[in-house]
């Protein structure tokens, strides 16, 4: 009977692990080769930071767009430090933006505004006139936080600190450990607002938990989701709060004590919160040692904002990405591969594009990231063009870190 246990363990772990390795074709930026066909989906792959350096596309709740998706700004090495790029979609041109090392980088698409950090000074930079404008002094604790967002009518701007853990950051403890330091050190952390015409800071919510990932609705201008941050497995991940600090809200409450959820996003209409969601086996939900030989049950799962319905559509382990984002129509989902290891099973290396069909998902390989190091400072983090043809991705594939863009269709370009 203990056999039997043990081997029933070990094809529940190796269910999800058959993913067969295929290198990419992946050109550098010395080539000059900046598009190609992917050697084993034949889309289409383009390089869209072509100038010299090392070059980031936006976190990827961050919006990077204009409205009309002609342009897309991205981050950059230059002289001055980190700074700001466009590239224009219809000629590819390469424009530098900001001239200060710049931070918390997001774009507001109907006004063509880039908001950022540097400093203690938050600005907003036009990105067709490079127009300047000082938004904001923020104390200098803010810039350890995490944002901004902005918005749906664009009037304020949102975001987050963590007092006091920059210093977990220059550790040298490994990832895991430093988050987990950082979680139960229950340092003091606070959300807070700044008003774009006035300049107006608030802190709206003030806790001793750790929190991240501060995201307006796209619908409503005084609704903001964001995270409490940790070990996955140990935090209640999931909250909404308005604008001026009123109706602080959990959107989900944990039935298994290890589950998993994990960076959320908004959808299109802002009517639900997507997120990745992982369960433990049956066996591991009894046992929990077991946790340790057996893997999770993969989905992608939304919340209804306004019900807290939750709904789960499954997909296989060997498909899982550590970002998900969601198509302007509202019908497809991309996600950047894990890239990593699950214990002893490796894990999948593409950009996928996924589909709901039923209950589960249909999962398409758009192009390879063999050779991408999946590195902290490089997780792809994919964003869908606004018209939906492209998905926008960064890669090390080629050597520095470049910014590209994979049809979703074989016809593009």
């Amino acid at each position: 009977m203990k056999n039997l246990f043990c081997m029933g363990a070990v094809l529940v772990c190796l269910a999800g692990c058959a993913s067969p390795s295929y290198p990419g074709g992946w050109p550098s930026p010395a080539s000059g080769i900046n598009e190609w066909a992917d050697a084993i989906t034949g889309h289409k792959v383009i390089r869209l930071s072509r100038r010299d350096g090392a070059n980031q596309v936006f976190y990827f709740h961050q919006n990077p767009f204009t409205e009309t998706g002609d342009k897309m700004a991205f981050m950059g090495d230059a002289e001055q430090g980190r700074c700001a790029f466009t590239v224009d979609f219809n000629t590819l041109d390469v424009r530098q933006v900001t001239t200060v090392n710049t931070g918390f980088e997001v774009v507001a698409p109907k006004s063509r505004i880039l908001y950022y950090l540097s400093g203690d000074q938050v600005f907003g930079t036009h990105l067709d006139t490079l127009e300047t404008r000082e938004i904001a002094q923020v104390p200098p604790h803010y810039k350890w936080g995490r944002g901004l967002s902005v918005n749906a009518d664009e009037t304020l701007l949102a975001g987050c600190y963590c007092m006091g853990e920059e210093q977990y950051y220059t550790s040298n403890l490994p990832r895991d450990e430093w988050i987990r330091d950082i979680w139960e050190a229950k340092l003091p952390n606070a959300l807070y607002t700044i008003d774009i015409q006035s300049g107006t800071v608030h802190e709206i919510y003030q806790v001793n938990e750790w929190l991240g990932h501060v995201q307006f609705s796209p619908t409503d201008p005084g609704l903001i989701l964001f995270c409490r941050e940790g070990p996955a497995r140990e935090v209640e991940r999931l909250w909404t709060l308005r604008a001026d600090g009123t109706e602080l809200r959990k959107l989900h409450n944990k039935k298994y004590a290890r589950e998993i959820q994990t960076h959320e996003f908004w959808s299109r209409d802002g009517t639900k919160v997507w997120v990745d969601f992982q369960l433990p086996r049956m066996s591991a939900r009894i046992v929990p040692l077991l946790e340790a030989v057996t893997y999770p049950r993969f989905f992608l799962a939304s919340v209804d904002a306004q019900t807290l319905a939750l709904k789960k559509y499954s997909y296989p382990m060997r498909y899982a990405s550590r970002h998900f984002n969601t198509s302007p129509d509202h019908t497809l989902f991309c996600g950047d591969g894990e890239g990593g290891t699950f214990r002893l099973c490796p894990s999948g290396k593409w950009i996928f594009l996924y589909k709901i069909e039923g209950d589960n998902i249909h999962v398409e390989k758009l192009c390879s990231m063999e050779g991408h190091s999946y590195a902290p400072a490089c997780e792809p983090n994919t964003h869908f063009s606004p018209d939906g043809k492209w998905v926008v991705f960064q890669s090390d594939a080629g050597g520095a870190p470049q910014v590209y863009a994979v049809s979703v269709g074989k016809g593009n370009g």
